[in-house]
């Protein structure tokens, strides 16, 4: 699974051609799938009228909604001072758990807010041309 996150959401708005073409792949896929989560979706749609409607239009991206454990979790990840919530978020969406054993990565053009050790690649990294 591939998170998107705040930045990649309001990127994809915006028509980024990687990201675009990397949401087609995963659309054509029936295994490889990118996933919001909902907290990032809410706040592309802050920073930018539409974002989160142009995101939601894609096929094959799917929300990781912010359920009662989820928002527990995402809130004391905040209070101890990983992120805003957005980014606590896809901090949370990117742990292993039952129904996704691995640790995925983040889509990202501010890997700067993610803590050392979290898995993330820039939205225009080369290897998206693949």
């Amino acid at each position: 699974m591939i998170i998107l996150d705040t930045s990649s959401v309001l990127a994809i708005a915006r028509g980024h051609r990687k990201l675009l073409r990397v949401a087609d792949n995963a659309a054509a896929s029936p295994f490889r799938h990118l996933l919001v989560p909902a907290l990032c979706l809410m706040q592309a749609e802050i920073t930018d009228a539409g974002s989160g409607m142009s995101a939601l239009a894609l096929p094959g991206i799917d929300i990781e909604p912010l359920d009662t454990v989820s928002s527990v979790a995402v809130a004391t990840m905040v209070r101890d001072g990983l992120g805003g919530p957005d980014v606590c978020h896809a901090l949370y969406a990117s742990l292993p758990s039952p129904q996704r054993p691995q640790t995925d990565l983040i889509l990202t053009d501010r890997e700067d807010d993610y803590p050392p050790g979290t898995v993330t690649v820039d939205i225009d990294d080369d290897r998206l041309d693949d």
